[in-house]
């Protein structure tokens, strides 16, 4: 039983991702439909939650695996063409996510002092603005530079908080997000620093975020597939400026690939199989596991679709899914309401041995309103 069980752990890690907050519910006094996150109440008590009471006493760390800010969702700032990729407008982004979130992020620096609390931040491919020295220093200055609050980059592949586990965000297998240091990142000769975002962040910025202004929920419905056809049948119109958009901006990022690498056409069209799968760079977890017999337990995000699974003997997969609101047209996975994933890992001593228990929750706050959000 959990009560037992929980004298002998000796540390928790919680790992949480894809929350996506960004500019504000409401943006310049008007609603902002690029903001997916609204759980702003559930996630302060949830740093509440895992700081007191029985977990007073106890060291806690909290891994936000990537996606947390999303710098994507943002695109009010006053700068234009390469400048809008640049430091100084990053750092204005995350000014205003800030100042969106005050509580959330209040909750994060109340979290980290106190004894035996720790949160660790990987960065991802909605965050990646993360990776640039101003941006990075802007965000570590508002948690006072606590040695409690750790950044990684995309210089660290994988983390470990214990033997065995490995957290890693997931962009790695989604070609059009994969995003690297020599690749993606560039410092002039005055030493601002510039992100060259993969064209995966290109399409969210140019084209994903144009129709989303009209409808929210172009990102958020599972299966892609179902939501086309939906698409097709009740919503003709826009389905269709969509889907032209996404043609017209595929060909165009393709053909410039295809120019610039002076690559065979049989390359291109390899290329463009692996990228039109639709996987949504699904990890292949029972390959992984080969490849590292001694992992035991795998955590990813990136794919918001909540997973836990025993692939092979006693080796675990975790996808922790996303606390923004999804709609799944698959009957078997539908919910009525957002599910607040995370993954929840302990070390714990059983007769004078170490294991580890890996397990996917469900966080549902204290609900202390009569009402919810209808939107």
């Amino acid at each position: 039983m959990r009560f037992l069980r929980k004298k002998n752990t000796k540390k928790t890690c919680l790992v949480i991702s894809d929350l996506h907050l960004g500019a504000g519910y409401f943006f310049q006094g008007h609603v902002n439909n690029l903001e997916d996150f609204t759980n702003d109440q559930e996630l302060v008590q949830f740093f509440q939650y895992y700081s007191t009471g029985d977990y007073k006493n106890e060291e806690v760390e909290v891994v936000i695996n990537g996606d947390f800010i999303d710098f994507l969702a943002v695109p009010y700032v006053n700068f234009f063409d390469d400048h809008f990729w640049g430091d100084e407008a990053s750092v204005e982004k995350l000014e205003l996510v800030l100042k969106a979130h005050p509580e959330v992020f209040e909750a994060m620096k109340k979290f980290i002092s106190i004894s035996g609390k720790k949160i660790t931040y990987i960065i991802g491919n909605h965050d990646a603005e993360l990776q640039m020295k101003k941006v990075r220093e802007h965000l570590c200055q508002f948690f006072d530079h606590h040695e409690q609050f750790k950044l990684i980059g995309f210089d660290i592949d994988e983390y470990r908080p214990f033997e065995g586990v490995v957290i890693k965000h997931g962009h790695s297998y989604d070609i059009p997000n994969d995003i690297t240091i020599e690749d993606n990142f560039f410092q002039d000769d005055s030493g601002n620093e510039f992100f060259i975002p993969p064209w995966g962040s290109y399409y969210v910025a140019r084209v994903i975020n144009r129709f989303k202004v009209e409808r929210r929920h172009v990102a958020s419905v599972r299966p892609i597939k179902r939501f086309i056809i939906n698409g097709l049948i009740y919503d003709f119109y826009f389905t269709c400026r969509f889907l032209l958009a996404n043609v017209v901006y595929y060909f165009m990022v393709r053909f410039i690939y295809l120019f610039k690498t002076k690559k065979s056409l049989g390359a291109l069209v390899d290329l463009i199989q692996s990228e039109l799968n639709l996987n949504d760079g699904e990890v292949s977890t029972r390959e992984y596991f080969l490849k590292n017999d001694k992992e035991r337990v795998l955590i990813t995000g990136h794919t918001h679709k909540p997973e836990y699974s025993q692939v092979t003997g006693k080796k675990v997969y975790i996808n922790t899914g996303t606390w923004t609101n999804m709609h799944n047209l698959d009957f078997a996975h539908s919910k009525i309401e957002s599910t607040l994933t995370y993954a929840m890992v302990e070390s714990v001593e059983e007769e004078g041995e170490n294991s580890i228990e890996s397990n996917l929750q469900a966080w549902k706050g204290i609900n202390d309103k009569p009402f919810i959000d209808f939107a």
